[in-house]
């Protein structure tokens, strides 16, 4: 690795180490290395075995072990080459995503998808670090010691503050973070597989009856939901320390392939692993990896712990680096540490609520994920749309200057995320949290049988979104964008 990509560069970094590149522009000089280098932040942050529990996340749906399969690949292979094409936007802009994203929404506007990339991001890694914690406390009580509130405490205060500290000291940290998690996860996980082979029982799983056409697409969606849509906000974030002459075929691939190769092998032996077991298929959804341990001989028992905590921290550490720069974007002035640590300390509140008073882990889960992602699958829209419209990069200094080119506040695209809210949320059902009861009020006018209809919960409201989003800014941006490019041509004419 050379330059900004090689964990011995600086970028941006203070004498005692803390990044102190925020929201602004990267330097010419601190960016580098090459687009291969994007594999293992990206592989480092999704290889955990959650991975496995996603398994039985998607037979949860009712569906057949082979539509699990296909459905779970092709919603990851997806979702994730979509995080592939917005980290492009990194290389031509060398900013964060959310700051390169004021080129549709406008300099203040896009503080709208600032606050809901925030909040995603936030999410996530209050959930991941609920992960570890709940993992860990399972761990303890299989090995005979308390596994109860101490452990708990213990075990939260520990992760939190490894991800905390790391978010802080920023990219350089991060970077060789994932490295060290990639090989001892990478590791560890076979292990873990290769000891709990024996309990696949192919002949169960290849009895388990097809689910029907609303059941299969609502699997689908909720797989490009829970992995590559719920990275999309961020994929800027890392390949913004790239060259402007890196390969975009290489920086789509890389990034695509790196997420994406361990959530697909590990969510394959999920199914076979939730598919041979109904009473551990049940056991995954109040804890998700801590359930996987039952299958474990006690020797390994401490090993996984250590695999499984890395994992999630490895996923935690990209989010709270990415939510403290969302952070920024939308109005916050704090240094980008400051941002991060502001972030830790809610992270830390969501978790005390999910580890030690949420009923299970599954349903909290599943209702954030599906009421953020309609939003988030609008922006991705918009901003793939935006992406492809333009021929030319950025005009990097404009996207901080309100009375610039990308203009204060742009109300198309605005205007298509509420339109694709209100839709999307017509068209997805939650059951997982009373107050989110309204969503889901377009089923029955449609003719989609109403909140207990077939598409129920086939959560078209994501897709939807998705699609409102790229078409409506692909047909009705294209002029504005032309505009701002023409513009650029104008003022190089001029001097």
């Amino acid at each position: 690795m050379t330059a900004a990509l090689d964990p011995a560069r600086g970028a941006g970094a203070a004498p005692g180490g803390v990044e102190l590149n925020g929201i602004n522009m990267i330097a010419e000089d601190e960016r580098g290395g090459r687009p291969r280098n994007l594999f293992w932040p990206w592989f480092g942050a999704n290889v955990s075995v959650f991975g496995i529990s996603y398994g039985s996340f998607v037979l949860g749906f009712g569906i057949s072990a082979l539509q699990a399969v296909v459905v779970g690949v092709i919603g990851i292979l997806i979702s994730f080459a979509l995080c592939g094409i917005v980290s492009l936007a990194g290389k031509r802009g060398s900013a964060p995503t959310m700051v390169l994203s004021r080129a549709a929404f406008g300099v203040r506007g896009n503080r709208l998808p600032s606050v809901i990339s925030w909040l995603l991001t936030v999410g996530w890694e209050t959930a991941l670090t609920s992960l570890a914690v709940l993992a860990t406390s399972t761990v303890f009580t299989a090995l005979g010691f308390n596994g109860a509130t101490t452990t708990k405490v213990v075990a939260l205060v520990v992760v939190a503050a490894l991800i905390i500290a790391t978010g802080v000291v920023g990219f350089n940290l991060i970077m060789r973070m994932q490295l060290l998690i990639t090989a001892i996860t990478g590791v560890l996980t076979v292990v873990y597989i290769v000891l709990v082979l024996d309990t696949v029982q192919i002949a169960t799983v290849a009895a388990m009856p097809a689910g029907s056409m609303p059941q299969v697409i609502g699997a689908l969606i909720f797989m490009m939901t829970g992995f590559g849509l719920g990275w999309v906000n961020v994929a800027a974030d890392y390949s913004r320390y790239l060259p402007r002459s890196a390969g975009s075929g290489a920086v789509v691939g890389w990034t695509t392939f790196g997420s994406s190769l361990a959530p697909v092998i590990l969510l394959i032996f999920g199914i076979l692993l939730a598919g041979s077991s109904t009473d551990l298929n049940d056991a995954i959804a109040a804890d998700p990896i801590g359930a996987l341990t039952t299958l474990l001989p006690t020797w390994f028992l401490v090993p996984f712990a250590l695999v499984a905590v890395l994992g999630l921290v490895g996923g935690a550490v990209l989010d709270i680096y990415s939510s403290g720069l969302a952070l920024l974007s939308a109005g916050i002035r704090v240094p980008r540490y400051v941002a991060a640590a502001i972030d830790g300390v809610l992270m830390i509140i969501g978790s005390v609520y999910i580890v030690f008073f949420a009923d299970d882990f599954l349903g909290p889960f599943q209702g954030f994920l599906i009421t953020l992602g309609v939003p988030v699958a609008a922006w991705c829209g918009i901003f793939i749309a935006d992406l492809a419209l333009r021929r030319t990069d950025y005009a990097e200094p404009e996207l901080f200057t309100p009375s610039g080119r990308y203009q204060d506040v742009r109300w198309l695209p605005i205007s298509l995320i509420v339109i694709a809210a209100v839709v999307g949320w017509g068209l997805v059902t939650n059951t997982f949290a009373s107050w989110l009861g309204w969503q889901g009020y377009l089923l029955g006018p449609l003719g989609l049988g109403g909140r207990e209809g077939a598409w129920a919960y086939a959560n078209l409201g994501v897709l939807a979104a998705l699609l409102i989003g790229f078409v409506g800014y692909l047909l009705l941006g294209r002029g504005a964008v032309r505009e701002q490019e023409s513009s650029a041509i104008r003022q190089r004419l001029s001097r």
